[in-house]
């Protein structure tokens, strides 16, 4: 048999186990925020229907869709004139019913349709799980990835953006960030600007030449909007607009002046307000709004499906694009069929805070290493004796392991040392004889004698 050279699919990771607990920091510690604020985890397959996901994230994102090949003989039922024509995109609903799952987002709307009777609204709900997209795979872009969501559908209560703030908030800030900035905008505010302007029918133009204005600078901007159909003299009203001075309160009130004849946009407006309002009533802490969110009318992600508050973060500790985002959505679960439940939700970039954490070593030593003692294996009549040490140990919650055949000390610290394990249980014939059993740490080098009893007490308390 001819032997095989190992390799990974294009785009996809293996990690490493220093990696996972890191990723596992991560999580956990994202978990524990979510938690707190009432939200519960819930999972889905790893693929879908293929009609479940076709057709929901425009023509672009279809084309991104890992489709599963049908079992057996996919060939059968295919009209011949197809496999003569080579016509790949119409063979694809006779040779493939299922797809791995593009995102979470549409999964979710399809567990609340279907679990509609079950559920309690409103339903909050947080998932960790890994995507696929058949994308082309580059530096920081994988086909493989892991999103993290958390969403609250069936009530439009503003309470749920003030408290996303505060979750971002305290994630980020439990994981060790001191430095980034919440930025937050509503669509109503973008829609009442269009329709200021006399333009609403180029809302989409005008938000997305607006979005680039970090990347293109102003003048990239204007020469945008001249190229997609607005005047001069349009611009003389935007440009204020989309460079907004002062802190939050200056620019909702240079906003408000503005967007005075558009209801509309008065009303996103509002919507901001009280989204602030609540967080300043929740925490008792004005400061936290004006370090920590921005209002930011340039913000335009999602505007295919945001209907009211949207959401970036980013870090400016280091360079790097948003690490979570989101926003509010009037009719999630539409696409299947179960209109006027509304909704809101974010995102955290685990793969992005990974890096950010990485880079500012912000990492607890902890995180390196899980097995806490190694017990040593010199001779048959040593590893005898340490087998029901080891039991008790591990019932003691004391994560312990043996090495598992007889070997020269060395050999064995090397072990010790290469796991991050801190301490070494040494067990000779004078330890046998005595029940003095030697306990060396691994970080310091000191070496103390204890009984059992005293040995499982020190462990389980260090």
């Amino acid at each position: 048999m001819a032997t095989i050279k190992p390799s990974l699919a294009k785009g996809t990771r293996d990690f490493s186990p220093a990696e996972m607990e890191k990723r596992n920091y991560i999580f956990d510690t994202i978990k524990q925020v979510f938690a707190k604020y009432g939200y519960q985890e819930i999972q889905t397959p790893a693929f879908e229907n293929l009609q479940t996901l076709t057709g929901k994230y425009g023509d672009e994102g279809d084309k991104l869709i890992f489709k599963i090949l049908n079992s057996g003989e996919y060939l059968a039922k295919v009209p011949g004139n197809m496999l003569e024509e080579r016509a790949s995109v119409q063979l694809i609903p006779h040779i493939s019913e299922k797809a791995l799952r593009y995102d979470l987002t549409v999964p979710f709307a399809r567990y609340v349709v279907m679990r509609q009777h079950e559920i309690t609204l409103p339903f909050k709900r947080f998932q960790i799980q890994p995507v696929w997209r058949a994308d082309r795979p580059q530096r920081g872009r994988y086909r493989e990835f892991y999103q993290c969501d958390v969403d609250v559908v069936g009530s439009d209560s503003l309470l749920h953006e003030a408290e996303f703030i505060l979750i971002y908030h305290e994630a980020l800030t439990n994981l060790g960030l001191t430095d980034f900035t919440i930025k937050l905008n509503n669509r109503k505010i973008l829609t009442g600007i269009a329709e200021v302007l006399g333009k609403p029918e180029l809302i989409v133009a005008m938000t997305v030449a607006i979005d680039k204005l970090d990347k293109i600078g102003l003048d990239g901007v204007i020469t945008e909007l001249l190229d997609r159909g607005f005047s001069v003299d349009d611009l003389k009203k935007l440009q204020p607009i989309i460079q907004l001075q002062g802190d939050n309160i200056d620019k909702i009130r240079q906003l408000k002046r503005v967007l005075e004849p558009s209801a509309t946009g008065l009303l996103g407006i509002e919507e901001l307000e009280t989204v602030m309002g609540y967080v300043e009533r929740l925490t008792g802490d004005v400061a936290l709004l004006n370090r920590f969110v921005d209002v930011d009318i340039t913000l335009a992600r999602g505007l295919n499906y945001y209907t009211g508050c949207i959401f970036e973060v980013k870090t400016n500790e280091v360079t790097m694009g948003s690490i979570g985002g989101g926003g509010r959505y009037d009719d999630l679960t539409g696409m299947f069929g179960l209109k006027g439940l509304t909704g809101v939700g974010v995102s955290f970039g685990a793969d992005r805070i990974y890096d950010v954490l990485e880079e500012l070593s912000l990492f607890p030593a902890g995180t390196r290493q899980s097995t806490q003692v190694l017990i040593s294996n010199f001779d048959k009549l040593a590893e005898l004796y340490a087998l029901p040490l080891l039991y008790k140990l591990r019932n003691a919650g004391v994560a312990a392991e043996l090495y598992p055949t007889a070997a020269k000390l060395k050999k064995q610290l090397s072990y010790a040392d290469a796991k991050r394990i801190p301490y070494v249980l040494l067990i000779g014939e004078d330890e046998i004889q005595s029940g003095l059993l030697s306990l060396k740490d691994m970080r310091s080098g000191e070496q103390r004698r204890l009984t059992e009893a005293n040995l499982i007490a020190h462990l389980t308390e260090s």
